[in-house]
């Protein structure tokens, strides 16, 4: 079982989280010193209303450029905080802790702004800071502090946000790959069944066609064309088993051999063509499915009284022409076999074409490299 994993918005919120924890280590201490060591309501309600503000402000600003909601209006925000932060120092001392206030904007100058113009900004405040508080009566500690703190608080943000997006793209990619894959599939469960069944069911009903022709004449062809029936019905159910776990493999001499027997029964002169057992092993699969599909073309979609079947095995290629006669001169639309076929042989490395000829005759050819086609190639 695949661990659940959270969602975005669950991902910002708790990062959102956790940047503010850091800000409570910045300006809490300070605060609980105006609250309990101090008896001044004003000066109470300014610090308690400062820290809010920057609080607030800081995590709409995160939340919203971690869920890609960037407008120029949030840089007003950014130098609002700016604006707290440093002129808390001078009102309330720089003593228990209000120093630190300085470098909390620092943290979204590379979240909130573009990028040159963040490193424009980084590098002003990173000698700015530390001239502020010195000026302001920090130690020299603390400046050095705040020079080393703003390019790294800076940097951190811009990590934090960049991260975030990357992992979001990253899990984004991965479900449309998913998607892709099951379609892929769909696609391929869906080829493989046409090609399973239409051969099967076409060639079962021509069977029945041919007992119902011998039902009071013959019976002994007639439980011939039945045991045949019983015998392809089987091997069909087989088949389809095979397609829906994927591991369907078809042999060219297998293919061959089934178009022709078809073919003969249906009244269809066809010779099957001799095969050489040397063919590649790969050549089988895409060049059986063509047989099978050219065979439930031809009982289908013609009138044919002949089928040829050419194979020719070449150094460089496998080739395999089925012509007959008796075809339409307009080739039926809506088709899926040819197109799945074409895809087939795409596949492998080959070229594939069908099409009506001018003197009544259909002819598919299906050429397959001798040497398998490197992986991914189509």
């Amino acid at each position: 079982m695949q661990p659940r994993i959270p969602r975005p918005t669950a991902i910002a919120a708790i990062m959102v989280g956790l940047t503010a924890f850091t800000l409570a280590g910045f300006l809490l201490p300070a605060l609980w010193y105006e609250v309990f060591d101090r008896h001044g309501p004003g000066r109470i309600l300014l610090a308690v209303a400062a820290v809010a503000t920057v609080f607030a402000l800081y995590a709409r600003l995160l939340w919203l450029n971690l869920m890609r909601r960037t407008a120029p209006g949030h840089r007003f925000g950014l130098a609002a905080i700016a604006a707290i932060c440093w002129t808390l120092p001078p009102l309330l001392g720089t003593g228990h802790g209000w120093g630190n206030a300085l470098l909390v904007p620092a943290g979204l100058i590379a979240v909130v702004l573009p990028l040159r113009p963040a490193i424009a900004v980084t590098a002003a405040a990173t000698v700015l800071t530390p001239v502020y508080g010195i000026v302001l009566g920090l130690p020299a500690l603390s400046a050095l502090y705040d020079f080393a703190g703003v390019p790294l608080a800076a940097f951190s943000g811009y990590v934090q946000v960049w991260l975030f997006h990357v992992v979001q793209e990253l899990r984004e990619a991965r479900a449309e790959t998913a998607r892709s894959a099951v379609g892929e599939e769909r696609l391929r469960f869906a080829r493989d069944l046409h090609d399973v069944l239409g051969h099967s069911l076409q060639a079962v009903a021509l069977r029945a066609e041919v007992a119902e022709r011998y039902l009071d004449r013959d019976p002994g062809r007639v439980r011939k064309e039945l045991t045949e029936i019983q015998t392809m019905a089987r091997d069909s159910v087989r088949d389809v088993r095979e397609v829906v776990r994927g591991y369907r493999a078809t042999s060219l001499r297998t293919e061959l051999d089934g178009m022709s027997a078809v073919l003969r029964a249906a009244g269809i002169r066809c010779d099957r063509p001799e095969v050489s057992p040397e063919l590649p092993a790969h050549v089988h699969e895409p060049l059986g499915w063509v047989a099978r599909e050219a065979a439930t073309n031809v009982l289908r979609h013609s009138s044919a009284t002949w089928c040829e079947i050419t194979v020719d095995a070449g150094r460089d290629r496998v080739r395999v022409e089925i012509v007959n006669d008796g075809a339409p001169r307009r080739a039926a639309a809506g088709g899926s076999g040819l197109t799945g076929l074409a895809e087939r042989i795409t596949a492998a490395g080959g070229r594939f074409t069908a099409g009506p000829g001018g003197d009544g005759t259909f002819r598919v050819t299906a050429a397959v490299p001798a040497a398998p086609a490197p992986r991914g190639a189509a």
